[in-house]
């Protein structure tokens, strides 16, 4: 799974909408919109706060998984 992939289906799993991501993030709901459907990614700054604010690892967000590699 990708990033956006990932993001969309962790988002929903917590129980947050684009909008109260966004107001987290201090970003546009159009920022989150524009991750979830893979046209832009996040900061470095942004990807760190969604591992915290979601529980995850960073390399959970990003699909990385250490058998690929």
């Amino acid at each position: 799974m990708d990033f956006k992939d990932i993001l969309r289906e962790t988002r929903k799993e917590k129980g947050y909408t684009q909008q109260q991501l966004a107001d987290v993030l201090f970003v546009s709901k159009m920022a989150i919109s524009h991750w979830e459907k893979g046209n832009s990614e996040p900061s470095i700054y942004q990807l760190k706060t969604l591992a915290k604010l979601f529980e995850v690892s960073i390399d959970y967000l990003v699909g990385y998984k250490e058998d690929e590699y």
